[in-house]
């Protein structure tokens, strides 16, 4: 006899569970999409019309989330705002948020979805997750009433949260993430009173989750990855790409490799706000990207991704950052140095004038050390670039940067500015820092904001090296360390 329709999803998730824990690889999807954008409004929209919003981005993210199922995936992340977009006030976006649980409630929206309240949303992905027996990972907005008796309580009665949920297999939510480290532009959220680590298992791995900005701080980012040792995190995000150190696929790639787990990055697609790029990133490499500045269309990614990468033979070794850049004296000659801004950051720049060279660059605690050969010289200006302090505007942090950047022409007023495309290769280029952290991410960037994977290698002793030259002209290498401990306070902190 065959299972009766209310029995089948959860017999394909049993055998799916099975499937997986006898591999010890999964197959994981991202998908980035090009959201549908409310009208600019600065009062609220009915409820009605609120969803009638979110349920188009939702029939497409529902096409891909199918897709992906049929693919074989066990897991499929979506971007932020992937499902209402931005544009809003803090008044306007309310008819989009709705209450969201504490997963400990072992609640099933598809099959209950009026349990804790009105909740269509939650319901929907619920049935998606259910109904193609993936787990789906999404982001919406959570709203919590609160009163007097709560001196944090915002005026209107209510806290809103930038939030993610992960509904399993079977329909359930068993996670819940509100983001706490909000991006400038993000004034219609409120932060958490303390940051979330939340973790889950799934019988592919220890899964974490945070959003977009978080990840450039300790707390939740390096809080899950070396504490509570996640194998994977989720990563719904809307980047806006800023050349030359933070386009997504640069930079994202460049922390899985550091951090030494897998990232599932699902990004956001607006190329008038220059969103674009997603990917599959572990410890030894991309293993699927995507970017794409001039089309308007989404895109599904797929790959097998390792279940336990700590456990994986190829794991790449702890590296010591600073250990080769504190061992040597400074480099002699070609060390006139000049001041270069990258945005608001003033990077000390050393330009290399020949062909091939050895190179010291320092600022503040930091001294970058380059060893370089080109394969033919195009004309065109590259420096050696160093910076330590603070950057940010709202919430500030602090960066330790090795560079070896292309410039945008020949004067030297404009390095650090953007740059996509170059024509010089490289033979072989070696870079290194006496970085005072232990969490650097390695980047190189090729033209065309093209990544290079399988075609540079970090050493134990902390050098970005090249492994057999440049196939294609290169943008920049570079060493983008993270001082954590020089963060100047949350802005939650210095509030309280």
């Amino acid at each position: 006899m065959l299972p009766s329709q209310a029995l089948l999803p959860a017999v394909v998730f049993a055998l799916t569970a099975l499937q997986a824990l006898a591999s010890d690889t999964f197959i994981a999807a991202v998908y980035e999409h090009a959201v549908i954008l409310p009208d600019p409004t600065q009062e609220p929209v009915s409820p009605d019309s609120a969803l009638a919003l979110m349920n188009k981005n939702m029939d497409v993210l529902e096409g891909a989330i199918k897709e992906a199922a049929q693919k074989g995936a066990h897991i499929i992340v979506t971007p932020e705002d992937g499902i209402y977009g931005w544009r809003f006030t803090r008044e306007s976006i309310y008819p989009y948020l709705e209450d969201i649980p504490d997963p400990m409630v072992n609640w099933i929206p598809c099959t209950d979805p009026s349990r804790f309240g009105p909740a269509p949303v939650q319901e929907r992905l619920s049935c998606m997750a259910r109904n193609n027996s993936i787990y789906v990972v999404a982001n919406i907005g959570d709203k919590k009433p609160c009163n007097s008796s709560d001196p944090k309580c915002p005026s209107d009665g209510r806290y809103q949260y930038n939030t993610d949920v992960v509904f399993d297999p079977q329909g359930k939510l068993v996670a819940r993430y509100h983001k706490y480290n909000l991006f400038r532009s993000e004034t219609q959220f409120n932060y958490p009173k303390e940051p979330e680590a939340v973790t889950f298992e799934t019988p592919f791995g220890k899964f974490g989750i945070f959003t977009c900005f978080d990840i450039l701080f300790y707390e939740p980012a390096v809080v899950l990855v070396s504490k509570m040792q996640v194998d994977t995190v989720l990563f719904p995000t809307a980047w806006m790409n800023v050349l030359p150190f933070l386009t997504a696929v640069e930079f994202h790639s460049a922390w899985a490799m550091g951090m030494r787990v897998n990232l599932l990055s699902a990004n956001t697609h607006n190329i008038n706000m220059a969103m674009t790029g997603s990917g599959l990133f572990t410890a030894e490499g991309p293993a699927a990207y995507h970017y794409d500045s001039a089309t308007e269309e989404g895109r599904l990614l797929l790959a097998e991704l390792s279940t336990h990468p700590r456990l994986s033979p190829t794991y790449p070794p702890a590296t010591n950052w600073s250990l080769y850049a504190t061992s040597i004296k400074k480099f002699p000659g070609g060390n006139d140095t000049f001041l270069g801004a990258v945005r608001k950051d003033m990077f000390t720049f050393s330009e290399l004038r020949h062909k091939a060279g050895n190179y010291t660059v320092c600022q503040g605690d930091l001294c970058c050390h380059l060893v370089y050969q080109m394969s033919k010289r195009k004309g065109e200006v590259y420096v050696l670039g160093a910076f330590d302090g603070l950057h940010g505007s709202l919430i500030k942090y602090h960066w330790q940067i090795c560079t070896l950047l292309k410039c945008p022409s020949t004067n030297l007023s404009t390095c650090g500015q953007p740059v996509q495309t170059a024509q010089t290769k490289f033979e072989m280029f070696s870079l290194s820092g006496t970085f005072g952290t232990s969490y650097v991410f390695p980047e190189v960037l090729y033209s065309g904001v093209q990544l290079a994977p399988g075609e540079f290698e970090v050493l134990r002793d902390g050098r970005l090296k090249s492994k057999h030259g440049t196939s294609k002209p290169l943008i920049t290498a570079t060493l983008f360390g993270r001082l954590y401990e020089k963060d100047l306070p949350h802005p939650l902190r210095t509030s309280l």
